[in-house]
């Protein structure tokens, strides 16, 4: 589902990689929580699986596409088959809840028919049905990311990644957020979460990957919990390997 192999991105200017060989595999239907201090890599691994930077070397396969592949003009289209979910929301202020959901799905090309429908049942999900009509600065902090998660699976992506998704919200409101993200993973939504959160993520006691200087430090893939203070194994020497399945995907788009 979401496969990085040995991948590594260093931006202009820096003495060190944001990303230094990092190989990830994410199965479907996973929920996976990201954590690191800040300038650990969380940010550029998600800005590589939403193809807003790109790798130096290696590979990187989201949803069975090659990015590789994916050509400047049809990033749009990539990223429709995304969710994402932000911190600060982002949403229209001057749309009011209904309109905010509808609107992702016109960008996607969805009929007003079928936005009809998929509108309501979307806010249902989401606990906002009765919100529909209030435009986002009537509502809570915690309303508004329920809005953005709406907006994020109204098209019913694969995969659905959160960038701090309770950064401003309090303790209530990040458990209701959390609860809704299993409630989704539980339909079948591959789940990756970055979070300073401790509590959320030993509570949840789901796969966590930690990232320390641009590198997966520790991947606990079952019952994990929050850990930052791992030190990066020396890097092993570059052999020659015969690539794997991640080399052979064609062209998706």
């Amino acid at each position: 589902m979401i496969l990085f192999d040995r991948v590594s991105k260093t931006y202009p200017g820096d003495a060190h990689p944001a990303l230094d060989d990092v190989s990830l595999h994410i199965e479907p239907n996973e929920f996976v929580f990201l954590v690191g201090v800040s300038g650990a890599g969380k940010s550029t691994l998600m800005k590589m699986i939403t193809k807003e930077e790109s790798p130096d070397t290696g590979k990187i396969i989201i949803g069975g596409i090659d990015l590789d592949f994916v050509k400047k003009r049809h990033i749009p289209e990539y990223r429709r088959r995304l969710g994402v979910v932000f911190q600060d929301f982002k949403l229209l202020p001057r749309r009011t809840v209904y309109e905010n959901v509808a609107f992702a799905l016109e960008i996607a090309g969805m009929s007003n028919k079928d936005i009809e429908k998929t509108v309501p049942k979307v806010l249902e999900l989401v606990g906002l049905l009765d919100q529909a009509k209030k435009f986002p600065d009537q509502i809570s902090g915690g309303q508004r990311q329920r809005v953005s998660i709406a907006r994020s699976v109204a098209r019913q992506p694969k995969i659905l990644i959160a960038d701090e998704p309770t950064g401003q919200l309090d303790k209530l409101t990040t458990e209701e957020i959390i609860d809704l993200l299993k409630k989704i993973n539980d339909f079948g939504t591959t789940i990756l979460v970055t979070t300073h959160n401790e509590e959320i993520v030993n509570n949840l006691q789901k796969r966590v990957v930690t990232l320390k200087d641009g590198r997966i430090v520790n991947d606990q893939k079952n019952n994990g919990i929050y850990k930052l203070d791992e030190t990066p194994t020396p890097k092993p020497s570059r052999t020659v390997r015969t690539p794997g399945h991640a080399l052979k995907m064609r062209k998706v788009i």
